[in-house]
């Protein structure tokens, strides 16, 4: 079982891309397994398309770079989430992973009680956040949409666990210290 990041950032000249480094500078400094699913990097197509869409409540697809994410996180035990937030969300890219990726049968089940999740073998997510807003802000003004939608409810939903949320604010426009300070932060997660 290995460490499995998804990256959603188009520029690698990014913070978001420092973080990534960071992360996997420690997971080799550790000889921790990891792998990473660049999705920007391997072109993926986030687009739901007809033909995918007719499969979907059979929870199949014709998507080959989905059929190869699935059996990447199917040997995976710690996932790992980077990306910004824009306009108070996760972007386009990775909403389309998600609607591509995690399938019926796949990430969860349907029973008469809801979703059941599916990917219980993986212990620990993290989810790594950039954004310009105070993460005051994006927790208690905003409707709170990175844990109280995608941890809470995409996430748990599909049976992930051990789920932490850390976001660097004012990425931007912040000081070269505070993100110094963050990048920090974030290797003391592994």
């Amino acid at each position: 079982m290995k460490t499995t990041i998804v990256f959603a950032h188009p520029w690698h000249g990014s913070f978001n891309k420092a973080i990534l480094d960071t992360v996997t500078k420690k997971l080799d400094a550790k000889s921790k397994d990891y792998q990473i699913i660049d999705l920007n990097k391997d072109n993926f197509n986030p687009v739901l398309e007809e033909k995918e869409l007719a499969l979907y409540s059979k929870g199949t697809t014709t998507d080959k770079l989905v059929l190869t994410y699935q059996e990447v996180l199917k040997e995976t035990s710690e996932l790992v989430f980077i990306f910004p937030i824009w306009w108070y969300d996760i972007p386009a890219i990775l909403k389309g992973f998600i609607d591509k990726v995690m399938l019926k049968n796949f990430s969860y089940v349907e029973t008469k009680y809801g979703l059941k999740g599916l990917l219980t073998h993986i212990n620990k997510t993290t989810v790594i956040t950039t954004s310009e807003y105070p993460t005051w802000y994006l927790k208690y003004l905003s409707g709170n949409p990175i844990k109280r939608v995608f941890v809470n409810k995409t996430l748990k939903g599909n049976g992930l666990k051990n789920i932490k949320w850390l976001n660097s604010e004012y990425t931007t426009s912040g000081k070269i210290e505070k993100r110094k300070k963050f990048l920090h932060k974030v290797e003391s997660l592994f």
